[in-house]
């Protein structure tokens, strides 16, 4: 069941959206305002979730708010990861937090949260053990970031790629599962009373065996995404088709994000589109396939 709706991901990441063609997000804030406003339209009581910022900046929440986005918007989300990316301490959540709920009245989720494994599997357990202890009762909701490891063959969705480092590598070992099926030891300390997020690459191979360890742990609440730019290749409807049927006993907060390159000013998945209509009638394709069964 699809009970959330989140606009973009990382919105003030230059990974995620290519800012320097809309250096004041404005046309992003009327794109998602307009996403908003039909999602309204077809389904009024779902919720619908800012996409979540990162880094965690109160600032470009003010900039949004500016904008009325934030009128038309029941929850704003975050993502942090102190442990492997960000400049803070993971002891610093609970200021993070309040820094955000300063400027908004809006509730704050954190929809990604997560630690790698790849300098020893203890940090990883460690990471887990102390975001549970910091943000559980905090916050409304908190997705930890991610069940599955990426294939080490796979990109991962970063600016510089390799060039990065350690920082770029530490993406592929943050899931609870080896990228070979095995279980990491930070497994046994997962709470079930976070949700968990989970990424699926176009016709992902992995999608049955995370159904199954999904549903092993007893997780409930799942973020996953539907890629605005995967939905024009060819067979793609049946693709997500397949993917929506296989989450369907779990209550999802999907995350509509990335630009058809076609559609978009350049050619690129970050770049505004060129028509931001064409993103409001995207969402309103997947509320009215997936929440309203009219296919």
């Amino acid at each position: 069941m699809i009970e959330a709706i989140k606009f973009w991901n990382e919105p003030n990441n230059l990974s995620h959206w290519d800012f320097q063609m809309d250096p004041e997000w404005k046309e992003f804030s009327y794109m998602t305002s307009l996403a908003a406003q039909e999602i309204r339209r077809l389904c009024p009581d779902l919720c619908l979730v800012l996409g979540g910022i990162s880094p965690i900046d109160s600032n470009f929440i003010k900039l949004l708010k500016s904008y009325r986005l934030l009128d038309v918007l029941d929850a704003v989300a975050v993502h942090g990861f102190p442990l492997d990316w960000n400049h803070w301490q993971i002891n610093d959540w609970p200021e993070k937090i309040a820094e955000i709920e300063a400027v908004t009245d809006l509730p704050v989720w954190v929809t990604e949260v997560g630690a790698s494994s790849f300098g020893a599997d203890e940090i990883q357990v460690f990471g887990l053990q102390r975001t549970a202890e910091l943000l559980l009762g905090r916050v409304e909701r908190i997705y930890w970031y991610s069940l599955l490891d990426l294939p080490p063959t796979w990109p991962a969705t970063t600016r510089h790629k390799e060039s990065e480092g350690s920082s770029y590598y530490r993406h592929f070992y943050m899931g609870l599962i080896r990228s070979d099926g095995t279980p990491k030891p930070a497994l046994q300390h997962f709470d079930r009373r976070m949700g968990l997020c989970q990424w699926f690459h176009f016709e992902d191979h992995r999608l049955d065996l995370a159904v199954e360890w999904l549903k092993k742990m007893g997780v409930i609440k799942l973020r996953t995404g539907i890629n605005w730019a995967d939905w024009h290749r060819p067979n793609a409807v049946a693709w997500y088709d397949r993917q929506m049927e296989a989450l369907k006993d779990f209550d999802l907060t999907i995350t509509l994000c990335f630009t058809p390159p076609s559609l978009g000013k350049v050619y690129s998945y970050t770049s505004p589109p060129t028509n931001p209509e064409e993103y409001a009638f995207f969402a309103g394709e997947v509320v009215q396939r997936y929440i309203l069964g009219q296919r």
